[in-house]
This record gives structure tokens, sequence and C-alpha cells, in this order.
């Protein structure tokens, strides 16, 4: 998410801390490159030319010039200003405890609207709601058995009519009628979408919206258009009065205008985000954290979020018992690896956490989602005494292994010798806080343990040591000396 506008800030913001006394003009010199920044990443122009200069108006004022760190204050100024420029926002649905609450979304056709009818209706449904869905977009042939198909998944009715012979008008109102009969407290309308926003599409929208007096109009934008979903949701707010924005696909490698300009520009409050295709990838737009993420900052808090979310507690708190005494086996590792996949990509999830997303941005042929397939095929290849005792696996188990996975019994051998590595590393951040859980990742990753593809194993003929050797050899030495004073002391 926000690659490619993440690095192009990140190099105009180092300008302004390569040592020297920053003064006015170079001040200005480097916004100037956050605003090429900005515009790269298809920002509004009125909205990056504002930004700069309220940014401006800050940074060259006469605390941040005697500041110890001004460069860092001018960052401060940077994630401040996105903050504002993205939010405030409501997450709130506003739904009555009685009654029927009725919500519309609208969109362009392809920005995700129907798998956000989808996702709406699950996160209503877990606060305890009971949702019903409505078919009205009748443009597109496939949006009435998708959704069909979505309520069966959430266990969700769906009210639909056959396309010929109605309108999306009277789908609606029909709709209604059954909400009212079916005693659920939430109706959703799927509207009809277009390829572009027209005349028709909007005469459409507005009787739907006169006639059914929705409660909350939200527009579904696909964030990967850039300044074309921003001309959208600016168009659609004109003429329907949109009370907030949901974007999509926001975890595709989007440059990021969207956000950081549909707020500005409409006056619309963006609600939620799509960061996936599945029923539950649905989250609040966050405006700090999402500053955070855009300045390579990370967002800590929504990871432990979704971790919260996604990861059985009892079985977190096994595994940490099994790792705080010694007993963290491959079988266990590979259990770890599934719940961590069940919270996304495995590049986003390192983009959460500060400090990572540059590792990765620095090390383009990671293949971090590669290199799990790969650990999982080889660890699920192997018996539960081999999973369980890897120590135990020798020349021939190696060949049968890698046999099975579709390796190099060389992999095999390398995944054995990391996991040993890195088995004690675990241990000791069991008893750690989340913070210094962090920490310690950083530290795991920028010294390949937690990449499975590094040149860990020294080659055949070469005297250099991996870092997981490295890092024996050490743990030997600084045992060594301990026994050395402790000789001396019973010498004396």
């Amino acid at each position: 998410m926000f690659e490619g506008i993440t690095s192009s800030l990140q190099s105009a913001l180092s300008v302004l801390s390569r040592g020297g006394k920053l003064t006015e003009s170079n001040i200005r010199d480097g916004l100037v490159q956050v605003r090429k920044a900005l515009l790269e990443a298809d920002v509004h122009y009125d909205v990056a030319t504002k930004f700069i200069e309220r940014c401006t108006e800050q940074a060259i004022g006469e605390r941040v010039l005697k500041s110890l760190r001004p460069d860092q204050q001018i960052v401060g100024i940077v994630h401040q200003e996105l903050c504002n420029l993205m939010g405030p926002t409501d997450h709130s649905l506003h739904l009555r405890r009685d009654g029927l609450n009725k919500i519309m979304l609208c969109g362009l056709q392809g920005s995700g609207k129907t798998t956000t009818c989808g996702k709406l209706a699950r996160m209503l449904k877990e606060q305890g709601r009971r949702p019903m869905l409505v078919a009205a977009d009748l443009q597109r042939p496939a949006a009435i058995e998708q959704l069909k198909i979505i309520g069966q998944q959430l266990d969700v009715p769906v009210y639909t009519e056959p396309p010929a012979g109605t309108t999306p008008f009277k789908v609606c109102v029909n709709g209604l009628v059954a909400a009212k009969q079916a005693g659920v407290d939430v109706i959703i309308f799927d509207t009809a979408g277009r390829l572009h926003v027209d005349a028709d599409l909007m005469k459409e929208l507005e009787l739907i919206d006169r006639k059914v007096q929705p409660d909350q109009i939200l527009l579904v934008c696909d964030a990967m258009t850039g300044q074309d979903a921003v001309n959208s949701a600016k168009a659609f707010n004109e003429a329907l009065e949109l009370d907030g924005v949901i974007l999509t696909k926001l975890d595709g490698d989007t440059r990021g205008g969207a956000a950081i300009s549909v707020k500005e520009v409409t006056g619309v409050p963006i609600k939620f985000i799509g960061v996936g295709e599945q029923l539950d990838r649905l989250e609040p737009f966050h405006p700090d954290r999402m500053a955070g993420r855009i300045l390579g900052m990370g967002d800590v808090v929504s990871l432990v979020e979704r971790a919260q979310r996604e990861m059985d507690a009892d079985e977190v708190e096994r595994q940490q018992k099994k790792m705080a005494a010694g007993k963290f086996s491959l079988q266990d590792f590979q259990a770890q690896m599934k719940m961590i996949r069940r919270m996304g990509s495995i590049k986003d999830l390192m983009k959460m956490i500060p400090g990572l997303g540059g590792l990765l941005d620095s090390n383009p042929d990671i293949d971090a989602e590669g290199d799990m397939n790969r650990i999982d095929a080889i660890i699920s290849s192997m018996t539960p005494y081999e999973r369980n005792n890897p120590e135990r696996i020798d020349r021939s188990r190696r060949h049968r292994i890698a046999k099975g996975s579709g390796t190099d019994p060389a992999e095999i051998n390398k995944l054995i010798k990391d996991f040993q590595g890195m088995s004690g590393m675990m241990q000791k951040m069991a008893g750690m806080g989340m913070m210094d859980k962090m920490r310690a990742m950083k530290d795991l990753t920028s010294s390949g343990l937690l990449n499975p593809g590094a040149s860990l194993i020294p080659q055949k003929g070469s005297t250099k040591r991996g870092p997981a050797d490295q890092k024996l050899a050490d743990e030997r030495k600084k045992k060594a000396r301990k026994e050395a004073k402790k000789q001396k002391k019973r010498n004396r």
C-alpha cells in the first residue's frame, strides 16, 4: 500500500536531514520535493499546493529553525498536516436501535460495490444487527448472482427480482417492503453502477434517494483510479449529499492520491477502507495511522488489532509457553505461519512494523510469500516425529523431504539451521512486551533470520559465516568468558 508515495516522500524528507543547519531556503527546497512527490502520487493539484503552503508556514517558523532536531520537527509537521487533510472521520453509521435503518451504496462499475455490501453486512452482523441485502444493480448481469452467493456465505437474506421488466427503483421499493416483513433492522441497497458518471445514472440514484430516503448514503471508490476516484466522489456528492466514502483496493499497488485528496475536495469523510477480497477485509479509516504508513512510520495499532481479531488467543498463549520453555517445534512454527497469513499478505504486515517497510524497499528481491509457501511445503513433507525433532533429520530423510516438497536437500538443511538459530531469540521474545517484540522482530529481519531466502549458511569452501552461525559463535564466546571468570574466582 502506497509504496510509490512512501518512497518519494521519504526521499524528499531525507534531503532535510543530511546534516548542516537548516535554513528557510533549504526547508522550502525540501518541501518543493514533497509537493512533487504528492503530485506524482496523483494527489489533486490544489490539495497538494495548499498542503505545502500550510507546511511551509509552520516549518519556517522560529521554533523549528532553532530546535535541536529541526528535520524531525518538519516530518512531524508533514505527518500532522496529512492527518488534518484526511480527517477527522466518523466511523459510526448512526444506526437507530428501533425501526429499520436504510443504507444506500453507490459507485461506478468495477469499484467493488457489491463485495463491499457483503463486507458491510458482515460487520453489522458481528455487531448484533440483522441486515438484509437488496440487489438493485441491474446494469451488471453477474451482480445479482454475486450478491446471492455473498448472502449465502454470511447467512444474510438477499432480496432480488428478475432483471427483465423491472427497474432499480422498483427493486429498492419492493425490497423495503420485504425487509419490513422479514423483521430485519438494517437494509443495504446495492444500487446500479455505470462505467462513468452520466445523467441517466444520477437521475436513477436521485429517484431512489428521494423515494426510499436512506439514512446513510455511502460512495464506494476504487482507490487505484486515483484522480478519477476523487472526481467521481465530487460528482456523486453534488447529486446525493454523501455521508461517507469507502475506499476499496487499498491493498493494491496504489499511488495513494485518492485517500489523500478525497476529503479535502469533497468535504466527505472516508469512513472505511477495503484491503482485500475477503468479506472480513473492511476496516475503519484512521487518518493518523494512514499518515504514519504513508510516511513509512508503520502502523502498530492496526497490526495489533488485526492480530487480536484473526488469531486464536488460547493457541497464541499455548505457543508462547512452549517458546518460553524452549519446546517450540517446526510444527508449532507452521501453525503460527498459518495464523499470521490469515491477517493478510506478509508484505503488508511488514509495512505496518516501524522500520521493516524500509527494509523491504531496499531489498525488492525479497519474496516473503513465496518463501513461506516453500517452508510450508517442506514442513508438510516431514513426519510428525521430524517436525518435533528436526535435529534428527539425517541425509536420507533430507532427500525424502526435498523430493516430497519439490525443493533441494540444501534448502532442508538451511531451514533447520535457520530455525535453530531463531528459536533462541523466540524463547527470549516470549516474555517481552509488544514494543520490545517489535524491536526484536526488526533485529531478526535485518539480520536475515526471518528471510528464508537469505544466504545464512556458508557455501562449500567458504569461511564466511552467516548470521545464524555468527550468533551461535558469539553465544559460545560469551559462555566461555563467563566460565573463565568463574575459574579465576575459584583459583583465588
